[in-house]
């Protein structure tokens, strides 16, 4: 069996070398210094092949590529300079081979992905941090802010009703009118004038936390002021204007008026009591007495309830048969009480709120972000407003 015979070597001239040296540095694809390289080999006697010299030449990487032999053995495989891989800028090259094959295999298939039920996550958090937010300011708003000017505009208007009543001798004298119909709430009945505290408001039928917006309220099932009888006046403190605020600064011996459909009416005050304190002395036959009823304690979190007991100095005017007793007054009438008939109402606006959020966080996401925000910051406060209104209604009313 005969050996192969080995292919004879071929000594590149010097000429040759030169050449190729030449032509590189005038432009060819090859790197000028792996010609000038192969010339400097032949000139020296080097003996490699010119196969292999021309191999160096035509797969001589393009300038710049970092990390390749300026002569490839023929078993590495040509690559491109714009292949990230060789260029060792991806560092994810796994044990199989892919180039950035963790990485990128993790990306692709969970990446996107675990991002959507994150930021849809997070889309409900803002939204309920919204709705959270506008019940929160229109809470206070119009508990304090809008509710005080609410409270102004009330007794503009209960102040006119009621001149116009005395004037022309209409105003109420007791629980029902002429024709025996009991007076609706928020009928102006009487002005209490309490020049000790800077107090001049018109007084209204009822004791709701409804009719306490618009200012103090007389309990149906007392005797209006005036009359024979212990009559009771209730107001606020803190909501609404708060008119009884400064109701504790009075003093025992201080005097006030209160005027009705009967005439003016003079009160002297005779004591500020609280829970635990000892009643007022019984009335005798045709003496009259006025009880105003507010909370005591902080403002916005009572802890109790306060009475200035007034006695009557001028004469008791008559007092017509009374309709209403205690049994027929609802507890929301009671100081302290609660008006649980604004649980339906609250419930409707509730709804409504929630599906305007829905709206404004379905708008952004097609519309976008601001044009959104235009459009539903006046829905979302005139709903959070209706809300507030009516949940204020389960506070108690002397707040």
């Amino acid at each position: 069996m005969s050996q192969p015979q080995p292919t004879p070597l071929h000594l590149v001239p010097a000429g040759d070398a030169a050449l190729a040296a030449d032509t590189a540095l005038a432009g060819d694809t090859a790197p000028a210094r792996d010609a000038v390289l192969a010339g400097d080999a032949a000139l020296t006697g080097d003996s490699a092949p010119a196969g292999e010299a021309g191999l160096a030449r035509d797969t001589a990487p393009a300038p710049g590529d970092p990390g390749t032999s300026a002569t490839p053995t023929p078993a590495d495989p040509p690559v491109s300079a714009a292949d990230p891989a060789d260029s060792g800028e991806s560092g994810d090259v796994g044990e199989t081979g892919n180039p950035g094959g963790a990485g990128a295999a993790q990306a692709a298939a969970g990446g996107v992905p675990a991002a959507a039920p994150a930021r849809a996550g997070w889309e409900v958090a803002g939204v309920a941090l919204c709705l959270l937010a506008v019940l929160t300011v229109g809470f206070v708003a119009d508990l304090l802010l809008l509710g005080a000017l609410r409270h102004n505009r009330d007794q503009q208007t209960s102040y006119a009703e009621l001149r116009h009543a005395l004037a022309n001798g209409t105003a109420p004298v007791g629980q029902a009118d002429q024709d025996g119909a009991i007076y609706p709430l928020g009928t102006p009945v009487a002005l209490l004038d309490l020049p000790q505290v800077g107090l001049r408001e018109v007084i209204l039928e009822g004791t709701t936390a409804g009719v306490l917006r618009g200012g103090p309220g007389h309990l149906r099932d007392t005797p209006l002021p005036g009359q024979a009888g212990t009559a009771v006046i209730m107001g606020r403190r803190a909501a609404y204007g708060g008119p009884f605020r400064h109701l504790d600064e009075l003093r025992v011996g201080d005097t006030f008026t209160v005027t009705t459909g009967q005439g003016e009416q003079v009160y002297r005050v005779i004591d500020l009591r609280r829970a635990g304190d000892p009643q007022p002395p019984a009335l005798g036959a045709g003496q009259g007495r006025l009880t105003l009823t507010t909370t005591d304690g902080s403002s916005l979190l009572p802890n109790g309830v306060l009475r200035v007991d007034a006695d009557l100095t001028s004469g008791a005017q008559p007092t017509p048969p009374r309709v209403l007793d205690r049994a027929a007054t609802p507890p929301a009438e009671q100081p302290m009480g609660t008006d649980r008939s604004v649980w339906v109402p609250l419930v409707f606006w509730a709804q409504g709120l929630l599906l305007a959020a829905v709206a404004v966080t379905w708008a952004r996401a097609r519309w976008g972000r601001w044009q959104a925000w235009i459009v539903g910051v006046p829905v979302l406060a005139a709903l959070g407003l209706a809300v507030a209104d009516q949940a204020i209604g389960l506070l108690p009313n002397l707040i």
